[in-house]
C-alpha cells in the first residue's frame, strides 16, 4: 500500500492542474476561500501528499471563479490550527479575509481510503460536512466530484436531478441525449443548456424546441419539449414539360418519407435548375408549397415554369483596343448560337467554360507582350432574344523583349545558353515562351544529374521604354544518383520487364533524357493502361528514390475479324494471342484464317530479349490452303526471324522461310506463268530489313513515324528463287489538338532467279482495308494471256506496285475513345513488261471509324472508287475487323 500511496501522491501532484471543469462563475464579485492541507492518516505518507490533494481541489475553485488562497504552514503550526477546530479556522479566515475555508482530513485503511473534509462560511460560521471513500485507483475521481460540491454550495448552483424528451415520436430519445452535453447531476447552467439547445436544433429533425425546467428536492428536473418537422408523404411535380418526372426525380435527393427540411428542398431546387440550365432552360423558375397533413406528415409540390430555352446570342468584348473580336471569339470555347446549334453545342452557357475562356483572354494577351492585361468575370445578361455574354479587358501597354541573360550556377558559358532561348528571339514578350525556356534549361541541366536544379527567371518591366528584361537564375544543386528503383503495381509483368526498358539504373546519374525514354518505351509495351513515375529524395541530398507504378491492362486478345483482303473476297478470321506471356514479354500466338479462298492455321512465339539481350527471336509453323480463281495452293511451312536494336528507335531484322507449296486444280484458261507452278514448290529465302519507329502509341498515334525497308532473297535450294524488295515511310503529325494527319508511301519491286520458279503467290497484289479501300485484288492486278484461250486475258500477280495513302484522324467521342477517318488511297500494280507509270494510279476515297473498344481494336470503313473502270473496279465497298480483349 505505501508504494502504491506514493504512486497516486505523483499522479495527484500532476492531476491537479490537468483537471479540467466546465464550471463557470456566476457572482458578481470573486469569493475568496482559504484551502488548508488534507491532515493524511496512512503509513508512509510524505509530508506533501495533503496540500497537493486539497490543491486539486484549489484549482477547480479558481476555475469557477473563486480567488482562492493555500494556506502554506509549516507542519507543526498547521497541526494547532487544525486541532483548534472550527472555531480557530474561522477565526483564522477571517484574519485573511476570506469568505470560505475548506479543510479535512484523508484515511486510508488497506487499499480504501475516505475524505472527511468541511466547508465554513466565515460570516455565519456554518460549517458543512462533505465525506466521501472509495478505493486508491478512483482517488482522482472522488477529489473531483468533492471540488465540484464544495464550489455547487459556495456558488449556490442547484444539480441536474434528470433530464427527461418530450414531444418525439419518430426520433428516439437515446438519439437526442447523445447530442446533450448536460447531464444529471451536472450543475444547473443555462448557458450550457442553451448549447444543448441549439446542439438538439442541429440535428434537422424538429421545428421547434423549448427548453423546460422543474424545482425538485436537492435540485431541478430539465425538460426538453420537442415538435419534430414533418415527413414527407409525397412529392407532386407540375408545369414540367421538357423533362418527365421520372428524369426530374433522378436529379433529386429528396424522396418520400424524407424529413420536411428547407435547406435540403432549396438545394433539391437548385440541382432541378442546373438540370434546365444544362438544357439551355436558363429562365427556369421553380417555386415550392409545403402543403400540411394529418399525423405530421406533408405534401411538398414543386411548380416548374420552365420558360423558353435560350442560347448566347451575342458575345462583346469591351477594352480591346489592339486585338479584334474575331481574334478572341477563335481563343474561345464558348460560342454564339448559328442554325447548327441543334446539331453542335453552339450557343450553349457553361459557366465552367466561360471562366476557362477567361483564362485563355489571358493567357493570349500575356503572351503577346501585354503584360498587365486583366480580364474581369464575364457578365452574363438574360435577355429576351437570348443571352448576352461580355467579357471586359484592359489590355494595358505592349511590351517587347529587352534584354535576356542566364546567370547563376552555370555549366558553361552564358552566350550558349541565351543561345538556345526562344524568348530571346521573340520581339514581344511572352509568358508562355518563358515557361517554356525554363522547361528546357531544366532538361539540359537534368540531362547533366542536376535532378534538382531550379531555373527561376525574373521579369523586370520598364515602362519607360515598354520592355521587359528576363533573367534566367540558375542553382544546380548537387549531382544526383539513382539510390533505388521501386517497380509497383505489376501484378503479372516481371520488374526485369520494366526495368530493361526504363534506360536508367541504380547507381547511376540522373539523367532526365533517358527517364523520359524509358517511360515512353514503357508505354510502347502496350502492357499497361498508365504509367506514373515518382521521384522521391533519398537517404541523402545527392540521391533520389525512383519508383515506377503502373497500371495493367489485359495483353491476351481473342480476335474475331472479317472484311476482304487483298488476295481474296469475304474472309473470317480468329486468333488468340498473348503479347505478355508468363509476364516475361514473350508473344504466344495461334492464328485461324477461315474464308472462301482461304484457309490458314498459324502458331508462333517470340522471345523478345533472347539472353538477356535486346535480341528478339520468333519461331512459326503454318498451313495454308488457298483457293485462287485459277489455281489451288496448299503449303506448309515455318519460319525463324531476329531483330537487334542499333540506335534509338532503328530495328535490323534477318529471317529464314522454308516453304513447301503444292499447286493442283489449274483452270483451264489460266495463264502460262501458272501452269508452270503445278505440283510441288519448294522455297527457301532468308531476308534482311531495317525498320525505324518512333511512333507514340500502336492504336490510333497522333505523333511520330515509320520507316522500313527489306530484302527477300529466295534461291537457298529449292524450285523457287526471287529477288524482293519492299520499302515503306509512315509519318503521323498532330495538325491541331485534335486533328491527326497521317501520309505513307509504298512500293517494292521483285525478279526472279535465273534458272529458278517465281510463282504467282509471292507477286505483288493490292485492295483491302489495309492498301487500297474499295478495291477487290484483281481490279488492279497486272493482265496475262490465258495460255488454252489465248485472246482471254486474266489477272496475276505484279512484279511492282507503289501505293500511297492520306488520312485525317479526329476524335468522334474523345471519353470512349471513338475515332474518325477520312481517306484518300491512290495506287497500281504493273506486271514484268511494265514500268511504273504515276499516270496510270487508281484512286479511291472514303470515311469510317476506328475504336479502341472494352473488347478490343474495332475498324469500320468504306472506300469509293474515284476512277471507275467497268470491270476494273466501280462503286465502292465496306470493310472492317474487329476482336476482343481479354
Amino acid at each position: 500500500m505505501p508504494a502504491t500511496l506514493l504512486w497516486w501522491a505523483l499522479v495527484l501532484w500532476v492531476a491537479g492542474g490537468l483537471i479540467p471543469t466546465a464550471l463557470q462563475a456566476q457572482t458578481a464579485g470573486p469569493v475568496k476561500v482559504l484551502v488548508l492541507p488534507l491532515r493524511v492518516h496512512a503509513q508512509a505518507a510524505d509530508a506533501g501528499l495533503g496540500a497537493r490533494m486539497m490543491g486539486i481541489a484549489a484549482n477547480r475553485l479558481t476555475a469557477a471563479g473563486a480567488s482562492v488562497e493555500k494556506v502554506d504552514l509549516a507542519p507543526e503550526a498547521l497541526a494547532v490550527l487544525l486541532d483548534g477546530g472550527p472555531g480557530a479556522i474561522v477565526d483564522y479566515a477571517r484574519q485573511r479575509a476570506a469568505d470560505y475555508a475548506l479543510w479535512g482530513s484523508a484515511t486510508w485503511i488497506g487499499e480504501r481510503f475516505s475524505i472527511d473534509s468541511r466547508l465554513v462560511e466565515v460570516l455565519s460560521g456554518q460549517t458543512e460536512t462533505l465525506f466521501y471513500e472509495g478505493r486508491t485507483e478512483d482517488m482522482a475521481t472522488v477529489l473531483a466530484s468533492m471540488a465540484r460540491d464544495a464550489s455547487d454550495r459556495i456558488f449556490q448552483r442547484e444539480k441536474i436531478l434528470a433530464i427527461d424528451i418530450q414531444g418525439n415520436q419518430r426520433i428516439e430519445a437515446d438519439a437526442i441525449e447523445r447530442v446533450i452535453r448536460s447531464a444529471p447531476g451536472d450543475p444547473y447552467d443555462p448557458k450550457i443548456l442553451s448549447e444543448d439547445l441549439k446542439a438538439v436544433f442541429a440535428m434537422g429533425y424538429f421545428d421547434d424546441i423549448r427548453v423546460e425546467s422543474e424545482a425538485a428536492p436537492g435540485g431541478k428536473r430539465v425538460i426538453f419539449v420537442v415538435k419534430e418537422k414533418p415527413t414527407l408523404r409525397a412529392i407532386h411535380i407540375k408545369g414540367n414539360r421538357h423533362f418527365d418526372d421520372e428524369k426530374i426525380r433522378e436529379a433529386m435527393t429528396l424522396s418520400t418519407g424524407s424529413i420536411v427540411n428547407l435547406a435540403r428542398i432549396r438545394n433539391n431546387i437548385e440541382r432541378i435548375e442546373t438540370l434546365y440550365k444544362d438544357k439551355n432552360y436558363h429562365n427556369v423558375r421553380i417555386t415550392h408549397t409545403i402543403v400540411p397533413l394529418d399525423n405530421n406528415q406533408a405534401d411538398l409540390e414543386l411548380n416548374i415554369e420552365e420558360g423558353e430555352k435560350i442560347r448566347i446570342e451575342k458575345i462583346v468584348f469591351e477594352g480591346n483596343a489592339e486585338v479584334p473580336d474575331k481574334r478572341l471569339k477563335k481563343l474561345i470555347k464558348t460560342s454564339e448560337a448559328s442554325m447548327f446549334s441543334w446539331i453542335t453545342s453552339a450557343g450553349e452557357l457553361n459557366q465552367e467554360v466561360l471562366n476557362q475562356d477567361v483564362g485563355q483572354i489571358m493567357a493570349y494577351y500575356h503572351n503577346n507582350g501585354y503584360i498587365q492585361a486583366k480580364v474581369a468575370d464575364p457578365v452574363v445578361e438574360y435577355l429576351p432574344e437570348g443571352i448576352r455574354v461580355t467579357f471586359k479587358i484592359d489590355e494595358g501597354p505592349r511590351y517587347k523583349v529587352g534584354n535576356v541573360t542566364v546567370s547563376g550556377d552555370l555549366l558553361g558559358p552564358a552566350e550558349k545558353f541565351v543561345e538556345k532561348l526562344r524568348i530571346a528571339k521573340e520581339e514581344y514578350f511572352s509568358r508562355e515562351t518563358v515557361r517554356n525556356d525554363v522547361l528546357m534549361l531544366t532538361d539540359l541541366y537534368s540531362d547533366e544529374g542536376y535532378a534538382y536544379a531550379e531555373i527561376s527567371p525574373k521579369v523586370v518591366p520598364h515602362p519607360e521604354t515598354l520592355t521587359v528584361d528576363v533573367d534566367f537564375v540558375a542553382t544546380k544543386g548537387p549531382l544526383v544518383y539513382f539510390e533505388k528503383i521501386v517497380i509497383a503495381g505489376n501484378t503479372k509483368t516481371r520488374d526485369k520487364v520494366i526495368r530493361r526498358e526504363l534506360e536508367v539504373y541504380e547507381q547511376e546519374l540522373y539523367n532526365g533524357v533517358k527517364l523520359k525514354k524509358g517511360v515512353r518505351n514503357l508505354f510502347r509495351l502496350d502492357y499497361f493502361e498508365d504509367v506514373k513515375v515518382d521521384t522521391i529524395r533519398g537517404a541523402s541530398e545527392d540521391s533520389m528514390v525512383l519508383k515506377v507504378e503502373v497500371a495493367e491492362k489485359p495483353t491476351g486478345a481473342f480476335t474475331f475479324g472479317g472484311g476482304y483482303s487483298s488476295v481474296e473476297d469475304a474472309f473470317t478470321m480468329f486468333s488468340i494471342s498473348q503479347r505478355n506471356f508468363r509476364g516475361l514479354g514473350q508473344v504466344l500466338q495461334a492464328r485461324a484464317q477461315l474464308g472462301g479462298v482461304t484457309n490458314k492455321f498459324s502458331l508462333s512465339f517470340t522471345e523478345p530479349w533472347l539472353f538477356d539481350i535486346p535480341l528478339s527471336a520468333t519461331v512459326e509453323a503454318y498451313d495454308w490452303e488457298v483457293d485462287y480463281d485459277y489455281y489451288d495452293k496448299d503449303s506448309l511451312g515455318g519460319a525463324l526471324r531476329f531483330s537487334y536494336p542499333f540506335w534509338e528507335n532503328v530495328r535490323l531484322y534477318w529471317g529464314y522461310r522454308i516453304d513447301l507449296s503444292e499447286v493442283t486444280e489449274i483452270t483451264e484458261d489460266a495463264s502460262e506463268s501458272i501452269w508452270q507452278m503445278e505440283g510441288e514448290n519448294l522455297t527457301s529465302s532468308t531476308e534482311v530489313a531495317i525498320r525505324y519507329d518512333s511512333r507514340n502509341r500502336l492504336f490510333n498515334p497522333t505523333r511520330g513515324s515509320m520507316h522500313s525497308i527489306s530484302l527477300e532473297y529466295a534461291g537457298l535450294g529449292g524450285e523457287v528463287g526471287f529477288i524482293k524488295t519492299e520499302a515503306e515511310t509512315g509519318w503521323y503529325f498532330p495538325l491541331s489538338r485534335k486533328f491527326t494527319g497521317f501520309l505513307r508511301a509504298k512500293g517494292g519491286m521483285i525478279e526472279d532467279v535465273s534458272g529458278k520458279l517465281l510463282p504467282d503467290y509471292e507477286k505483288f497484289y493490292l485492295g483491302g482495308i489495309n492498301s487500297l479501300r474499295g478495291f477487290r485484288w484483281h481490279d488492279l492486278a497486272p493482265q496475262e494471256p490465258s495460255r488454252r484461250y489465248p485472246d482471254q486475258l486474266i489477272s496475276v500477280g505484279g512484279d511492282k506496285y507503289v501505293q500511297f495513302n492520306a488520312e485525317l484522324v479526329f476524335p468522334i467521342d474523345e471519353k470512349s475513345g471513338v475515332m474518325g477517318v477520312v481517306f484518300f488511297d491512290t495506287g497500281e500494280v504493273f506486271g514484268s513488261d511494265e514500268t511504273v507509270d504515276f499516270g496510270r494510279l487508281r484512286e479511291s476515297a472514303g470515311a469510317g471509324i476506328r475504336w479502341y473498344s472494352p473488347v478490343g481494336p474495332i475498324r469500320v470503313e468504306y472506300g469509293h472508287i474515284l476512277d471507275p473502270v467497268p470491270g476494273f473496279g466501280e462503286g465502292g465497298r465496306w470493310e472492317f475487323t474487329m476482336g476482343a480483349a481479354f
